[in-house]
This record gives structure tokens, sequence and C-alpha cells, in this order.
């Protein structure tokens, strides 16, 4: 058994559907990707993971689906089950491309009616797990009084119906605590919210982003073991982090330029941190650190799983 995650060959990233506020400009205008640098720090990523005992099954490239470099919304693992998302539209050509992946690896795939967008949007938290949702909208622009005189609306991506779904498919054995987004610039709950350390137990959590509701919830429910984040480094999406365990120990890779603060809090709980630069997936593309990774948990060594290795650029 081995710690298994899912990374996208990034050889076609690019901004097609400008679907989050990080993707456009102030005028609304589509960013374009430096891709060059995307892929050297995609490749640096990869390699930090392999280093720490990882396996990373790579999603092959697709022209037309550039958004696969985020297979965190690929879906989530319950047990031997894989409940794959139900993306916004601008995205739903990579499902068929994410089942490809995942069920070589002895998972069986199941499909949803509401719109989920994987464990970007449901994740363990000690021993609970963490359900976060927001309005789904169609994303469009509308006239506002302003410069510029219209505004982008791009709502939230999972529905809380999508809940029942999954607990059909694969009965929840904890209680789900559901958090409800409010600022679309944090679209997913993977980008405010993250889960770390032993058990998971310890939570960094940018309260602006959330229902002042359940902010009072996520307070009660974690206590000392809930860290909040500062608009500085809820800026730097420093909650769109990965945790996990190896050999005995926790670690929390995380994306560069977070405060020593933030930093020597978590460490005081005996995790590692380790700083990467994914700055052009953040900038362009609105995903950070977890965005780029599906985490699969312990799987199997599969030997005809696909090790495909995208040339370097």
């Amino acid at each position: 058994m081995k710690h298994t995650v899912l990374m996208g060959d990034p050889s076609y990233f690019s901004v097609v559907g400008g679907a989050n506020p990080h993707t456009r400009d102030r005028w609304g205008r589509r960013k374009r990707a430096n891709r060059e640098i995307a892929i050297k720090q995609w490749h640096e990523l990869r390699s930090r993971l392999e280093d720490l005992g990882l396996r990373v099954v790579v999603v092959p490239p697709h022209p037309a689906w550039p958004g696969l470099v985020y297979p965190a919304n690929a879906g989530a693992r319950f047990g031997d089950d894989f409940v794959l998302s139900h993306l916004t539209p601008t995205r739903s050509g990579e499902t068929p491309l994410y089942r490809s992946a995942i069920e070589p690896l002895g998972l069986r795939c199941h499909t949803l009616e509401a719109r989920f967008e994987g464990e970007a949007d449901l994740f363990p938290a000690g021993d609970r797990y963490l359900f976060t949702y927001g309005e789904i909208q169609r994303q469009r622009f509308v006239p506002r009084c302003g410069i510029p005189p219209w505004r982008r609306i791009y709502g939230f991506r999972s529905d809380l119906r999508a809940l029942e779904e999954v607990d059909c498919i694969h009965p929840f054995d904890r209680e789900v605590l559901r958090v409800r987004l409010v600022d679309e610039r944090y679209y997913h709950g993977d980008t405010c919210l993250c889960s770390f350390g032993p058990g998971r137990s310890a939570l960094l959590a940018y309260e602006a982003a959330l229902d002042p509701d359940d902010v009072r919830n996520l307070r009660e429910t974690f206590g000392a073991r809930l860290i909040l984040i500062t608009d500085e480094d809820a800026a730097l999406y420093a909650a769109n982090s990965f945790a996990f365990e190896h050999a005995g120990r926790h670690f929390l890779i995380m994306p560069n330029g977070i405060s020593s603060a933030l930093q020597a809090r978590i460490e005081r709980l005996d995790v590692c941190v380790i700083k990467v630069d994914v700055s052009e997936f953040l900038k362009k593309g609105g995903g950070s650190v977890k965005c780029m990774i599906g985490d699969l948990g312990r799987l199997p060594d599969v030997s005809d799983v696909d090790r495909h290795r995208p040339e370097r650029g």
C-alpha cells in the first residue's frame, strides 16, 4: 500500500473558461498563463512529492481541457468508492479523463446529478467531514455602477444536495459539518480551509470567506486546534495546502510566501512545513498546491497504472 495522488499533466495549461475571479483581470479579460514557468513549477512539485515517498499518478493532457492540472476537483474517495465530480460546464469534459485514470487503480467510480467538485469541497477534519457549498449561479457579466461598468458573476461549485447523493453511494461513517462559502474568490472549501496534523484534527481557516454562523460552529468544534489566517496569508491561498503523513511524520506542503508567524504556529503542532512555488497556477488559474493534487490515500501498487511523465518544457 502506498499513498497515491493524482496530478494533471500541464502541457496544455492555459485559461480558457475564466471560471473564477483569479483567471480574469479587472476588465474581465482572461489572463494568459506562462506555460514554460507553469511546467517548471509543476515538475518541482511532483519531484517534491515523490521525494517524500508518495506515488504520483499523472492524468494525461488534453488540449480541450487545461483544467486537468487541478485534479483535487476529480472527485472524492470513500473506501473503494470514488465519487466523480459533477463539474462546472467549462470543465465538464474532464470527468471521463479522471475516470480513465482512477478505475485502473481498483476504485469504483460513481457519478452525481447535483453539482459537486470533489475533495475541494468535501474532506476529513478530525473525526468529522467538512462539506463546503454555496449558491450555484450561471457565470456571466452583469452591469454595475463603476469602472468598469460590468462585473463577472462566478458563484460557487458544490450544491448542498450533493451530500445526500454521496451518502447513498457510500454512507458517511462520521458527522458532516456543513460550511457555507460567501466570497467568490474562495470558491472551493480547500481555498480557505485546510485540515492537517495527526488525524487531520487541526484546521486552518480564513473566517472572512465563511458564513459567520458556520465560523462559530467551527470555533466550538475545533477550539484551540483552529488556526485563523490573516488576509495576507489567505490571498496567497495558504489554506490551499496538502497535508499527509509519511514514516510517522506529519507534513504540510504550502505555497511560497506564507508568513513566518503562520508557519511557526503550524510547526508548533509538530508538523513539518514544506514550501513550494506554484504561483503561476494561482495567479492565472486560481488554484494552488492542494488544487494541483488529488489525494487518493493509500492504494495497492498496481502494475498497470499509467506512470505517464510529460516532457519538460
